[in-house]
Parts: C-alpha cells; structure tokens; sequence
C-alpha cells in the first residue's frame, strides 16, 4: 500500500464535494493535503473544520495568471507534489438543440481546459516527483444524455485527454486516473429543493440529478475511498456504477440500442 505519510496531494475545487471528502480521505491517510478553490470563506471553513491541518489556496483555475500565481506559492511552500486532482467541473440543464455556441464554450472551460491548464503548470512537478494525475470527469465523459444540455460535450473531451496523456507519460512513470462517477450525493446542499432552473421545455426531473436518469445516487465519502484505492493500485479509469460500463460497450457496439435504453433509464415527465 502507499505510504501516504510521504505524498503531497494537491485538489482543485476542493472546499465542497466530492473535492472536500477527497481532501479529507488522504488526510485521514495522513498525506500533506492542499485544497485549491476560489471561495476563500469555504477554504476558511474547511481549515477551521481540520484545525489547520489542510493548506489552502485561493485560485481560479480557468485564468492562466492566477494558475501561475499558484504555481509560484506552491514552488515556494512545499519540495514537491506527488498527486494532482483536477476536480473542478459543473453541470447544466438543457437541450443541445436549444443550447447557445456561448454555453458550450463556457462548458468547455469549466469542464475541460481548467483541466489542460492546470497539467500543463504542474506537469513538470509530476515528472520531477512520478507523481500521479487524477482527472475527475464525469459519466457524461463516456455518454451523452437527454437534458444535461453542454455537461457532456464539456467532459467528453476529458476521456480523450487522460487517454492521451497515460499513454505519453507511461514511459516517464506519471500515472494518469480518469474518474467517470454519476450523480453525487450533495450532502451539504440537502435543503434545496432544486440546483438548476429549467426552461418549461423540460420534465421537471431534469432539474434533479442526472438530468432525470434514474440512478443511485453515490456516497461521495465512499467515492473517494474508492478513488485513492484506484491511485494505489494504478488503475487506468474508475467507472461508478460500474454497471455502466454495459451501457458504454453496448452504446459503441450498437447505437441505436444504447439511445434506447439510456431513454428507458431518464424520466422524461413533467
């Protein structure tokens, strides 16, 4: 097992979430812990919450100044980094049909190039270190899916990426996780009654989680036990449910009948 005493773990949108209950897994593991987020009263809460245990970072990883910002403290405060999280990401609601060239941009920065952004500043720590990258995507990197509006095409490019990336730095000993997790049970945000607003257009489900896609919702503290399990065992992609893998093979193999049972799956009334 890895001996997380000697690591330095580094979680982008770590002060809520799944990004909170990782931080907090590899604390209990006893690693070195640094949350990066933009909400500096949640960063606050979250040291408070740890009795400063966890180091903290303002940072808004969609601009390329604060990301070397960061990079600069980091470089100062610590020898080295042995795990990146890139955790931040957001969902939507929607049809593809009526979402805006804008939203799909927007999408594609939040989802996808804060990720590219943030390898590209801490790349040469990993190889320094053979480090570990660990991208948090989503069900929707592998699938689309009735109104999650520009959600997928914001994370499909994810899977590509890490693919990409494993397969150039094998060769340098960094490894690369995709982490493909469907709706999360958002524990801390239990009161609201709904996270999205949604056009008359859509079933009122959509506004729940997975856009209506009836499925379990997943223990983030759980998820993240599974994820740093998945680290420690060097493991490619960690797919949850992984009954979902059917659907992704299926889906490849035969379109038509994947549309189909991902349909049968979403709740499509109002």
């Amino acid at each position: 097992m890895v001996q997380w005493q000697q690591k330095t773990v580094v979680i982008t949108g770590g002060s809520a979430g799944l990004g909170k209950e990782l931080a907090l897994a590899f604390l209990e593991r006893q690693a070195t812990v640094i949350v990066v987020a933009r909400d500096s009263e949640r960063l606050e809460n979250l040291r408070h919450a740890t009795d400063n245990c966890v180091h903290t970072y303002v940072c808004d990883v969609t601009c390329d100044e604060s990301v070397q910002e960061l990079m600069i403290l980091l470089d100062a405060d610590f020898d080295k980094i042995d795990v990146w999280v890139n955790n931040v990401g957001k969902s939507d609601r929607g049809e593809a049909r009526n979402t805006t060239v804008a939203e799909f941009e927007k999408s594609l920065r939040i989802n996808f190039l804060t990720a590219v952004r943030c390898t590209n500043a801490i790349l040469p720590s990993l190889l320094e270190s053979r480090g570990k990258l660990i991208n948090i995507g989503s069900l929707a990197c592998k699938s689309g899916g009735m109104y999650i509006g520009s959600y997928p095409a914001g994370k499909h490019p994810l899977a590509v990426y890490s693919q990409q990336l494993r397969m150039e730095l094998a060769g340098d000993c960094v490894g690369v996780l995709l982490v493909c997790p469907g709706p999360i049970d958002r524990r801390e945000h239990r009161s609201e009654t709904a996270r999205y607003d949604i056009s008359n257009s859509l079933p009122a489900s959509a506004a729940g989680p997975g856009g209506g896609v009836r499925l379990k919702l997943i223990d983030p503290q759980r998820l993240a036990k599974q994820i740093i399990r998945a680290c420690e065992k060097n493991k490619l992609e960690l797919v949850v449910p992984r009954s979902a893998k059917l659907l992704f093979a299926i889906s490849q193999l035969c379109p038509r009948l994947g549309d189909w049972m991902l349909r049968g799956k979403t709740d499509t009334k109002s």
